[in-house]
């Protein structure tokens, strides 16, 4: 059985927040709720990076475990939903969660907080039926349903955020780690050729 996992490769994040509007138009998210959203880290310093971050669906979900009401579930691909029917919005999980995934529309007259809303993994709803208009409306789009990845990942123009089964998410990227180590080493050896052959050129490799 498939265990469904994100991954974002920092070494190709753009940064472009594709992924963020694709959740958005996927999903039909309310104003002011981002299920997913890209940050920057050692913003404008050597070693800047940019990630993709959203609900990381995790095998052992903190967020599940201090719920008062139960409302979560891990279904058999390992995407953990939620019930917004039984949810009660005390914010618990948003405390317990470490990517900050759960997100809490305003809602009423005195800004009262509403049900939880996150990631699905574009898998829908727990209670609902798979593709229903009701499903689409609490949830967004259930398109793992029919055999789809969820839309963020098929829209990343650069591939860096991965989605799918983790053991073929994590070979993935492995076999990009080792690449990138190879042409490392290549552009070393290389250089070093240069900075130390006799016959180094003005292009700074060597000349026969």
């Amino acid at each position: 059985m498939a265990n469904m996992k994100f991954y974002c490769d920092s070494e190709r994040c753009i940064e472009c927040n594709g992924c963020v509007t694709a959740c958005k138009n996927a999903n039909d998210v309310p104003e002011g709720i981002n299920r997913r959203r890209v940050i920057t880290m050692n913003d404008g310093e050597p070693g800047e990076r940019s990630l993709s971050v959203a609900c990381m669906h995790c095998t052992d979900a903190p967020c599940a475990a201090v719920c008062p009401v139960d409302c979560f579930e891990t279904t058999a691909e390992g995407v953990v939903l939620h019930n917004k029917d039984t949810c009660i919005g005390c914010g618990y999980c948003f405390y317990a969660c470490p990517f900050g995934a759960p997100q809490f529309p305003e809602m009423g007259a005195f800004s009262s907080r509403g049900k939880m809303d996150k990631c699905t993994f574009c898998a829908g709803g727990p209670e609902t039926a798979d593709g229903s208009a009701e499903e689409q409306e609490k949830y967004g789009a259930n398109r793992l349903a029919e055999g789809k990845l969820p839309l963020c990942a098929e829209m990343c123009a650069t591939k860096a955020l991965l989605a799918g089964d983790a053991a073929v998410v994590s070979d993935i990227y492995r076999d990009r780690v080792v690449n990138r180590g190879a042409a490392a080493f290549s552009n070393t050896t290389v250089q070093q050729k240069a900075n130390f052959s006799p016959n180094a050129g003005l292009n700074g490799l060597a000349t026969q």
